[in-house]
């Protein structure tokens, strides 16, 4: 039985995922290296700090460090964030309807908890979660299950008990190795993602519920 949904955040509950690509190009751009929207997508569901030391580790640069590099990409996409992201299509219907049938409701995301708190006070639906759970206190991010797992945890809830909603492949990676039911929603449907419980093309508010009322 489900007992509480647990949410990521970036390109799951906003369209934060082409911010980032924009964001990383930029800044990396300033230390030398040329990244592509299919270099930033290689790295969807990891943590910033991730990020960073995969493209210093291909591509050491001099100056900045590798801290200034991760201030600086946080700062362009929360002011991306708070200027142009609404929620996408099917969130607030399915957050609303979640809260009425009485299940637990949290937010597990690899962006820093600065972040996660801008993005649902920008959508106005902070006061729906529990719990918000971000990877920066984890020892290891997505794919890795700690973040769903100690999200669980603080709901009180048993994993088998949870329902994740994912978009990115890490995301839904670490939602099954937690033991999690999950429900992938990607930006593009590929054949990987049928390792899910179910798979969306956007969030459908009655595909959800339906969901959580059969499992």
């Amino acid at each position: 039985m489900i007992e509480a949904v647990i949410f990521d955040m970036d390109g799951l509950l906003v369209d934060s995922e082409p911010f980032w690509r924009r964001a990383e190009m930029k800044v990396f751009r300033t230390v030398g290296i040329e990244l592509t929207e299919d270099d930033c997508r290689e790295t969807m569901g990891y943590r910033l700090n991730e990020v960073v030391d995969l493209w210093y580790a291909r591509f050491p640069w001099q100056g900045p460090s590798k801290k200034d590099i991760e201030t600086a990409i946080l700062d362009h996409v929360e002011s991306l964030i708070l200027s142009e992201g609404v929620p996408l299509d099917g969130v607030l219907e399915t957050v609303k309807s979640c809260a009425k049938m009485g299940v637990k409701m949290a937010v597990a995301s690899s962006s820093p908890m600065r972040l996660i708190k801008a993005t649902l006070n920008k959508l106005g639906i902070t006061n729906f979660f529990e719990i918000l759970h971000s990877a920066e206190f984890e020892n290891f991010g997505k794919p890795h299950p700690a973040v769903f797992i100690h999200t669980a945890q603080e709901l009180n809830c048993r994993p088998e008990n949870c329902l994740v909603l994912e978009d990115s492949f890490h995301g839904m990676v670490a939602g099954l190795a937690a033991k999690m039911k999950v429900i992938a929603i990607p930006e593009s449907k590929e054949d990987r993602y049928q390792a899910s419980h179910l798979l969306l093309d956007k969030m459908i508010p009655s595909e959800v519920i339906t969901f959580i009322s059969k499992n």
